[in-house]
């Protein structure tokens, strides 16, 4: 097994991804704790350290990067300071940022988070969910259009931020399957029934119950059933379910279900774990790894992130460790 993951991630320095979707930024405020405050029962949080860093689909973006991948990012951000570091940020990494637009009218999407001894304080969000214009959205279908064609898989990066309409989607899965390019979803409950035929979805085992409207899921058999569901209703060809410590559920067409345990040796922050698997699954798939061997690598990559603080990526040296 492990000379099939090593085989595979050899052939991602000749891959190029398409990532579609919402970009963020997250902001990390660092600090340590030692008195609550005396104005309202709340610790005063005496910060150490601020980092930015890319979050949501530019996440998804770096992870391809830091496994030695090309990564075409699309999406929007606003026209602020935020997004114009972002932007130098995401060149000097190599990533091409020629798919992204910037929206006067909106503020690009800044998650801030308040970390006090590995611990998460508060979160604040600074951002718009109203939709794209008729202009952006013309210019966004139009890069996607010419760039699909000339990258190895499509990747939609879905936050519910505006980016992922159903005129986004109705075009990427379209031309993906056009070109034969394998498309994978990190899906929103509120375009679930949307990301019909595509490739691979990838949703929290919470995300798979609320889109497909049910209220509660908890036994094995209530698993599988789920997953199975899922494949039936939007046609796709699989669905992974991730299920944070007790690993992921995955589902293939005309295939018995498969339990992958978790990687994870300790889980200091769940952030970004979502944009790891759907990037290495769009490398691994991209290369021609079939399903369950790209699943398992995800799961592995996943492992590595969980146990960072923060958005994190993983790279190739991290992932062949992990193998042995």
């Amino acid at each position: 097994m492990e000379r099939k993951f090593t085989h595979c991630i050899k052939r991602f320095p000749k891959t190029e991804v398409l990532v579609i979707g919402d970009i963020m930024v997250d902001k990390f405020i660092y600090g340590n704790v030692s008195r609550i405050s005396p104005e309202a029962p709340v610790p005063v949080v005496e910060v150490t350290e601020e980092k930015y860093l890319a979050g949501g689909a530019g996440n998804v973006s770096n992870n391809i990067n830091s496994l030695n991948a090309k990564a075409y990012l699309a999406g929007i951000i606003g026209n602020d300071a935020v997004g114009r570091n972002l932007i130098e940020n995401l060149k000097k990494k190599g990533i091409d940022i020629k798919g992204i637009f910037i929206d006067d009218n909106r503020p690009t999407s800044l998650k801030s988070r308040v970390v006090a001894h590995h611990q998460q304080v508060v979160r604040f969000d600074c951002e718009s969910k109203t939709g794209m214009s008729s202009k952006i959205t013309s210019q966004l279908l139009d890069y996607i259009s010419e760039k699909i064609p000339k990258v190895n898989a499509v990747v939609i990066s879905d936050y519910g931020k505006a980016v992922i309409n159903q005129q986004v989607l109705k075009e990427s899965i379209s031309k993906a399957k056009k070109y034969k390019k394998p498309i994978i979803v990190d899906p929103k409950i509120e375009h679930f029934m949307e990301y019909r035929e595509v490739t691979c979805i990838t949703p929290n085992i919470s995300e798979a119950i609320a889109g497909m409207r049910l209220h509660k899921v908890s036994s094995e058999k209530e698993i599988v059933a789920l997953g199975q569901s899922i494949l039936k209703q939007l046609n796709c060809n699989s669905v992974i379910i991730t299920r944070g410590e007790k690993g992921m559920s995955v589902f293939e067409k005309n295939k018995p279900p498969l339990y992958i345990p978790t990687r994870a040796k300790e889980v200091f922050d769940v952030t970004g774990a979502g944009d790891t698997i759907v990037a290495v699954m769009s490398l691994c798939l991209a290369t021609g790894a079939d399903l369950r061997i790209s699943a398992e690598i995800a799961n592995y990559a996943a492992g590595i992130v969980v146990g960072k603080v923060g958005t994190a990526t993983v790279s190739v040296e991290e992932l062949r460790a992990a193998f042995q």
